[in-house]
């Protein structure tokens, strides 16, 4: 009981900010900031405050060309496109949604080690129910008997292709990055450093210069940048040396909650009962794709101080 009352309340933090991140970015596009500037925003937010956190620790700035190079495409995979993604899919969709699609991203993560990772490539047959259930709750989700205009479907299906990129970064990240020796607050740094240069260099084009997009907005993105992007991190990393990554992995289950009860509570978004159901199923389906020896390992062993052992979504 003492070690759950160690993590609990990280655990309700982060799955809350991470949860809180669709309404924000909801709030940002409503309020008429292009996609690709709400990814850019937070992403340069969130760099400052995880360099502030690092050069207050005494860290240094990694100087490998190799970890660099990765890092950039890390950043591609799991902040520049599935950012810009999101934040265009909540222009079409509303943020309950794009929080449940969220939810698929373990789904995604296990397809592309299946596909890349030489021990993932039998996944067993409880694995794949859970591959099959989560696609039949995403169907749900969506809600496809009743059919989805075309700007819902476009929406929906960024969102989707975000989770996919999630998925895809983490199976790389897992290739070429879970044994470095660096810290993970100097990992994030770079991480999202590179991710806010090459949105950097393309925002301008994409989107045009920058404006005021109003008080509120540009708190949400503050909120997002620093919070969301930065200190969620830090929280992570806290997580996971207090229980283990299983348990830090579980914050997927409970960020579809928040994200639902913010959209419909403080956004007056409607809460269709598919979108109950298909949240449900999927959720189900992550629990059932989570590998048994993930569990047991942390289990025994709920510090782990590795640099990159542990995953992030929102």
């Amino acid at each position: 009981m003492v070690g759950v009352r160690r993590w609990w309340p990280g655990f309700v933090a982060l799955s809350a900010i991470w949860g809180a991140s669709f309404a924000l970015i909801k709030v940002a596009v409503d309020a008429g900031v292009p996609p690709v500037w709400v990814a850019l925003w937070r992403c340069l937010l969130g760099a400052g405050t995880l360099w502030a956190v690092l050069l207050l620790r005494g860290g240094r700035v990694p100087r490998d060309r190799a970890l660099w190079g990765h890092s950039a495409v890390v950043a591609v995979l799991l902040n520049t496109v599935p950012f810009t993604l999101f934040s265009f899919g909540e222009t079409r969709v509303s943020s309950v949604l794009a929080g449940v699609m969220n939810a698929t991203t373990p789904l995604f993560t296990l397809l592309c080690a299946v596909l890349t990772v030489p021990e993932e490539r039998r996944p067993g047959a409880r694995r794949l129910v859970g591959l099959a259930l989560g696609f039949v709750g995403v169907l749900t989700v969506l809600g496809v008997w009743r059919g989805l205009g075309p700007g819902a479907t476009a929406g929906a299906l960024a969102c989707l292709a975000a989770a996919c990129c999630y998925g895809a970064g983490f199976a790389y990240l897992r290739r070429f990055l879970s044994g470095r020796p660096e810290s993970v607050t100097s990992l994030s740094a770079l991480q999202i450093s590179c991710a806010a240069v090459e949105l950097g260099l393309v925002a301008p084009f994409a989107a045009g210069a920058p404006h005021w997009p109003g008080g509120r907005a540009a708190a949400a993105l503050l909120v997002l940048g620093a919070v969301g992007t930065g200190l969620a991190y830090l929280l992570n990393l806290g997580l996971v040396r207090a229980a283990g990554t299983a348990v830090a992995s579980a914050v997927t289950y409970v960020m579809p909650l928040w994200s639902t009860a913010l959209g419909g509570l403080l956004l007056a978004e409607p809460v269709g009962w598919n979108a109950l159901a298909g949240g449900v199923l999927v959720v189900a389906a992550v629990a059932l794709t989570r590998p048994r020896r993930a569990v047991a390992t942390a289990a025994r062993k709920p510090r782990d101080n590795g640099a990159v052992r542990h995953y992030r979504s929102a």
